[in-house]
């Protein structure tokens, strides 16, 4: 999900790992984008690797977060730092995640516009539960349990459904799909094949 990063203040299960490397920015349409993704089973340094340039890669593109198929990696593992309704940033990594959000009377949505760093310079409307909850494992295997508001929220079902095979436009209605690709199409010569290469 794209929107600026700023320095993190909320790390619950401890910083997010740096020197990675920035690698170009995988686009809808790829099928690693589209197909459920592997299940992290080695919290090795391989891994520690993988994440690392995935932070990069999301601070190039000034992203809230980003899956590893977004960066063309078929293993179910997201990144973010990210505000919630408040403000307060949280980051952390999350393999394997699982999703809870709230059912019945305490299920509100929140239509605020999102985008995708995989479909980039492109931001419509698109109805999500307002508050979330995500369970998985750390870097080292460790349980992890994420939660909050606002955007937040947001992202962190948007970065669960991309270890799912599945993208936000999925889950729009044809008008709104197509106000996307307008947006997209028009901006494209913004966003070249090797973005955000180059943007760190």
């Amino acid at each position: 999900m794209p929107v600026p990063a700023e320095p993190a203040q909320h790390a619950p299960h401890g910083p997010l790992p740096t020197g990675g490397r920035v690698h170009p920015m995988t686009r809808w349409g790829t099928p690693v984008m589209h197909r459920p993704q592997q299940a992290v089973t080695a919290y090795d340094a391989d891994l520690r690797a993988l994440v690392a340039d995935m932070v990069a890669t999301m601070y190039a593109a000034d992203g809230v977060g980003l899956a590893a198929c977004q960066i063309g990696v078929d293993l179910a593992v997201f990144v973010f730092d990210c505000p919630d309704e408040s403000g307060e940033r949280t980051v952390g990594v999350v393999c394997n995640p699982e999703l809870t959000l709230p059912e019945g009377r305490d299920r509100q949505l929140d239509d605020s516009e999102e985008g995708c760093l995989s479909f980039p310079g492109a931001f419509v409307e698109c109805a999500r539960p307002d508050v979330a909850t995500v369970t998985g494992t750390g870097l080292d295997g460790e349980p992890v349990t994420f939660s909050g508001d606002g955007l937040l929220a947001r992202c962190l079902q948007h970065e669960t459904d991309h270890t799912r095979g599945t993208v936000f436009g999925d889950r729009l209605p044809t008008k709104l799909r197509k106000k996307l690709q307008k947006q997209h199409d028009r901006l494209a010569e913004d966003y070249p094949a090797d973005w955000p290469v180059g943007e760190e």
